[in-house]
């Protein structure tokens, strides 16, 4: 019987710790997929060189603190720290959008 527990258990606490790893994957997917998204605005010439290094620029210092924190707390985010950066994630995706629909357009 106190194996069956133990056992039981065991395969929650693995369960909880995989699903605890999971935003940061998550993080991770965001950025790829926002990055892939500035681009593809480059390449259309919906956004400006000026849009693009603005874009960056946040998309680089959003990286740093990301690092920071991880070093910070041994490799991991915390929940709060995984919340702030859904946060600032979501604010880049609409700054994306924004400047990719605003009208202005790269000269080519």
């Amino acid at each position: 019987m106190n194996k069956v527990i133990l056992a039981t258990i065991t395969a929650a606490l693995l369960t909880f710790s995989i699903q605890a790893d999971e935003p940061e994957g998550k993080i991770q997917q965001r950025k790829e997929n926002q990055q892939a998204r500035i681009g593809q605005g480059v390449k259309s010439g919906q956004l400006t060189a000026g849009e693009t290094s603005r874009l960056e620029t946040r998309e680089t210092n959003v990286n740093k603190e990301i690092r920071t924190d991880r070093a910070a707390d041994g490799g991991k985010l915390t929940g709060a720290e995984k919340q702030q950066v859904n946060r600032q994630q979501n604010r880049m995706s609409k700054s994306i959008y924004k400047d990719k629909h605003n009208g202005a357009v790269q000269s080519k």
